[in-house]
């Protein structure tokens, strides 16, 4: 057997990527940044007020957050997503028929609430205690100091965290294809599992993958970004003057 050839006819069979490209541009790739961005925008909303009820000093707020939390984090996703998907839709159907595709949405959303939420809850309990003091010495309520001065605090310093959110939203919106989404609806994985059942290789699926790594390897390489630029600092004035120097002399 020629293992070159048995390979090159499973995973690069050319005409098989040109012919699905199309409809992995148009389709898949709309679908798939559409149902990771919109999962991001309200996990994110349902995040920071999942993080601030678990901040509470009230145990009635404190522990529906950290009850919530637990589930939908100890979860499989796709578990949550089927039960979601599939148990909410005779509910559902009355506003929007039998469209999964805000299900998968909702389901992706609170998935990601109760991770963004440990997040916001991490970077809201680094800010120093000092903080909220100087801000209540200023005349700030709790309220305001916390939503002026601690909250955005925290908020920075949870920013490579949250990226590395939407990558992983990014990945699981593959999974949404199990609640059975309209042609107009696939994302990339759906499109390319389709493609590659009908040519009978595998080729459309590696080129669904090369889809994931364009959007997710320079998402990675930002998060890398923040992460060092919130360890490291902006470099100082005084500091940009000395490698100006340096950089003159080496000239």
């Amino acid at each position: 057997m020629d293992i070159w050839s048995t390979l090159s006819d499973t995973f690069l069979d050319w005409e098989s990527m040109k012919a699905v490209l199309p409809e992995m541009l148009k389709v898949g790739l709309v679908n798939t940044l559409i149902l990771a961005a919109a999962s991001v925008v309200l996990g994110t909303v349902l995040g920071m007020i999942v993080a601030v009820l678990a901040l509470s000093s009230k145990p009635w707020l404190r522990w529906p957050a950290k009850i919530y939390t637990d589930i939908f984090r100890g979860l499989p996703a796709i578990l949550t997503i089927l039960l979601i998907g599939q148990g909410l839709s005779p509910i559902t159907r009355h506003w929007w028929g039998p469209n999964p595709y805000p299900l998968g949405i909702l389901a992706l959303s609170l998935i990601a609430a109760a991770y963004i939420g440990e997040i916001f809850r991490s970077g809201i309990q680094s800010v120093e205690e000092g903080q909220l003091e100087a801000a209540r010495a200023l005349g700030f309520s709790y309220t305001s100091g916390m939503r002026l001065v601690v909250i955005p605090q925290g908020v920075r310093r949870v920013l490579p965290a949250l990226v590395n959110q939407f990558i992983a939203l990014v990945k699981e919106s593959s999974l949404v294809y199990f609640l059975g989404l309209l042609a107009s609806q696939r994302e990339l994985f759906r499109i390319g599992q389709d493609a590659a059942a009908t040519n009978g290789n595998l080729s459309p699926l590696l080129l669904a993958g090369l889809f994931y790594l364009i959007i997710t390897v320079p998402l990675t390489h930002l998060v890398n970004h923040f992460d060092k630029r919130l360890r490291e600092g902006r470099p100082t004035e005084k500091e940009d003057v000395k490698l100006e120097e340096l950089a003159h002399a080496n000239h």
